[in-house]
């Protein structure tokens, strides 16, 4: 069975499990990553939420084309940071095949992460991610993951509301958003 990893406001079901209370040496690295990306999204000015006992952080980012909810990820047992970055209105059924043509068109070419639409609910983010196994997970690799996934959701955002209330077509948004 494959966890999704975000929390209960953009996912139907619980969070992934993560024992939080039985570090083990093989988990120091992912635990040492967890306290870098605390350290770094406070520093940064992101003022972290972090969501119960799991290591996820809920934050905010106000871009020039609106403002978009985000959560940072730790899996500690895999070394894997996932940075999402979630649009802030979902695509309505009877636009969701129009909004996934245009992610699609977006995600061509994309170096750094990747939009995805959840066709259950309509709901659209983008994700950048980072294996770190046996690495250190430094700020500077954190910015390098953040920084991209929101800029690249604002940069695309307003092409994407476009599409979903219908005023272009998914290529017609790209050719202006990308133009």
């Amino acid at each position: 069975m494959t966890e999704s990893p975000l929390p209960p406001e953009s996912i139907d079901g619980p969070l992934p499990e993560e024992d939080t209370n039985h570090e083990t040496p093989e988990d120091l690295n992912g635990w040492r990553a967890f306290a870098t990306l605390s350290e770094f999204l406070h520093d940064d000015g992101w003022h972290p939420q972090q969501l119960a006992d799991k290591t996820i952080f809920r934050v905010y980012f106000s871009g020039d084309h609106g403002d978009v909810r985000c959560y940072a990820q730790i899996r500690v047992d895999l070394e894997q940071f996932l940075f999402y970055a979630i649009a802030p209105v979902k695509a309505p059924a009877e636009v969701r095949l129009a909004v996934a043509e245009y992610i699609t068109r977006a995600n061509f070419g994309l170096r750094i992460g990747n939009f995805e639409l959840d066709y259950a609910d309509g709901e659209v983010r983008y994700k950048s991610s980072l294996d770190f196994e046996t690495e250190t997970l430094t700020p500077k690799l954190i910015k390098n993951t953040i920084y991209p996934a929101v800029h690249t959701m604002d940069f695309y955002l307003p092409g994407l509301l476009t599409v979903m209330y219908g005023n272009k077509t998914p290529e017609e948004a790209i050719e202006e958003i990308e133009g």
